[in-house]
């Protein structure tokens, strides 16, 4: 008879070694299920980095459960969550906080993965841990001799994405366990709320304070005046910075068209550059990084391109790209070999690097969601529990036409205290970003189809610094003092625009050339259906791929536009590189008839 490990064993909770929310959380199951609660389901929101995986591991004490099947959204996520249980692992979860101690029974656990999982397996283990892609393969059997009851606890990890019929399908599988979702957000990308009654909320101002997460303040870009043309009638409109708000909440074409646009994207990239400088050189430490959100591949290689121009190691992630490249780009991340990672949405659940310290918003968030996910990349911590560390702070820059500051309001479904943390995180101080002169902007490379309004100028921006808590504003002050800085030298070590040298930039947009071209090489295989592999194009029967066709018809006609021949674009001028830019688009009109539309 299997020996029900959660119901014998006594562990060693509370503990010194457990953190506060763990603590709190594990109660409040305990006490729901045993007394309070009528429903079957509840739910548990910790911020990133406040230990919600070791409260995994606890749970199923606070029930007594029989058997547990914890379920994550990611095979990365499932196995973080089965180290943490594993008792082969000396950095286990029970060990490591103490909450089993050597002489105590350690729950089996098993990971179910592939097919190396059967159902003996299923029938020894006190904890099986899997992500639901997994469980509902249609070549999976896992669990398809299972009993109705086999399982009388569920724990779904970032529960946000179990509102999806996949994860509904499970419910209905074991109907009579009891189920609980852990989550840094209940809101979906969708805008809908994760399955359960909240039975507990630990507040992110509360875990700042403690040193679970870093302090974060907000860097919001905001033009006194912007000068845009809607295309649809070349009618051009100034307006003030209300209502370069109210059309960043109300209008989507204009809130792409100031994420997109150059120099809009170049003030953010600045902002972004400054601030990871007055981290690193406040803490001495240069591993200090930039995560950049982009709106999609293209806009990646865009903001990738302002990056390296400024003489920043800086590369991109994308879900388009192999996972060898991505694996290779996160590899030098670790290594500390880049000063700015851009991703679309890539980075997300379960990506932990403490040296990520400045959220650059390029991209557009239609709720909360999907933001604050986002902005977690950054909140994780150098120093564990030291609220003090100078290491353990966090910069959020977005543009006031960008629709974020919105996003607050969505924390309504939070705690009260999480309310009042976010509207701490709303303008309140204006601080000089530029001079009076006017700054410039055009469509960088956008599509007429795809944005109606283009931004033409904006005038003397201002950043606003918006800090957590007014203490921190005066220590800052006195730090400021004793140093002997006055207002003069901060506004120039602060502000001023990153200077980028012809060189650079000549540099960085030959790359980015490269880079375009391979897109839209790749974007027109994808359009027409054709694998880059296969050999269909080769009419000439030279062994070519459809990529190296569709690339070689690229690079022809835009040597031939800039008058250069092959293997010469090293040498080619600005001018010319603007030039081949400019004309991507219709060089991509042009391969398209050739190749597909004759």
């Amino acid at each position: 008879m299997k020996n029900n490990i959660f119901v014998a064993q006594e562990p060693n909770i509370p503990n010194e070694f457990l953190r506060v929310p763990q603590l709190e959380a594990y109660e409040k199951v305990k006490e729901y299920y045993s007394t309070t609660g009528n429903g079957r389901e509840i739910g548990i929101v910790l911020p990133v980095g406040c230990g919600k995986s070791g409260l995994i591991t606890l749970i199923p004490f606070s029930v007594k459960s029989i058997r547990t099947l914890v379920v994550a959204p990611s095979v990365k996520i499932s196995t973080q969550l089965s180290n943490d249980f594993n008792m082969s692992n000396p950095n286990m979860f029970y060990t490591k906080c103490r909450v089993l101690m050597n002489n105590d029974s350690f729950p089996e656990s098993v990971e179910i993965r592939g097919t190396t999982i059967n159902k003996t397996d299923l029938d020894v283990a006190d904890v099986a841990i899997t992500n639901i892609q997994q469980l509902l393969g249609e070549d999976n059997r896992t669990l398809s001799n299972c009993d109705n009851d086999y399982f009388d606890l569920i724990i779904f990890d970032e529960a946000h994405h179990n509102v999806a019929s996949s994860w509904e399908n499970l419910r209905n599988k074991f109907p009579k366990a009891k189920i609980v979702n852990l989550s840094a957000t209940p809101l979906r990308s969708d805008g809908q709320i994760m399955e359960g009654e909240i039975i507990y909320s630990y507040p992110i101002c509360e875990a700042m304070r403690m040193g679970y997460v870093k302090k974060l303040k907000a860097l919001v870009l905001n033009p006194t005046t912007l000068r845009y043309v809607r295309n649809e009638d070349g009618k051009e409109i100034e307006i003030t910075l209300d209502e370069v708000r109210r059309l960043g909440e109300e209008d989507s074409d204009f809130r792409r068209s100031i994420v997109t646009s150059k120099e809009t994207l170049t003030t953010i990239v600045d902002a972004s550059i400054c601030e990871l400088y007055k981290i690193r050189e406040s803490t001495s430490d240069n591993k200090h990084k930039i995560i950049a959100s982009a709106l999609n591949y293209k806009h990646c290689i865009q903001i990738k391109n302002a990056y390296n121009a400024r003489n920043l190691r800086v590369d991109y992630i994308h879900s388009k790209e192999e996972s060898t490249h991505n694996n290779r780009v996160l590899e030098k991340l670790n290594n500390h070999e880049l000063d700015v990672i851009v991703q679309v949405r890539k980075l997300s659940e379960g990506f932990d690097h403490p040296y990520l310290s400045v959220a650059a918003v390029f991209s557009i968030f239609r709720n909360l969601s999907p933001f604050i996910q986002f902005v977690g990349r950054i909140m994780r911590v150098v120093e564990q529990n030291n609220p003090k560390s100078i290491q353990n702070y966090g910069t959020v820059v977005f543009h006031a036409g960008g629709n974020i500051a919105r996003q607050w309001e969505d924390f309504q479904q939070f705690s009260q205290a999480d309310q009042e943390y976010f509207d701490q995180l709303l303008p309140m101080e204006d601080l000089s970003f530029t001079d009076s002169n006017e700054l410039i902007i055009e469509p960088y490379n956008v599509s007429k189809k795809d944005n109606v309004v283009s931004i033409i100028a904006q005038q003397n921006i201002t950043l606003e610094e918006v800090p957590l808590f007014d203490d921190e504003t005066q220590k800052a002050f006195e730090l400021l003092s004793r140093k002997n800085i006055t207002p003069n030298d901060y506004e120039k070590y602060l502000h001023s625009p990153v200077r980028v040298s012809k060189v650079q930039q000549r540099q960085a947009d030959r790359k980015e050339l490269d880079e375009l071209i391979k897109h839209y090489t790749g974007k027109m295989l994808n359009t027409s259906g054709r694998n880059p592999e296969g050999k269909t194009l080769d009419k000439a029967h030279t062994g070519k791929t459809n990529y190296q066709i569709l690339k070689s018809a690229f690079d022809l006609k835009v040597n031939d536009l800039v008058g250069i021949g092959t293997g010469k674009r090293c040498e080619l001028s600005q001018e010319q590189l603007d030039l081949a830019k400019t004309n991507l688009e219709k060089i991509y009109d042009e391969i398209q008839k050739e190749f597909f539309d004759a």
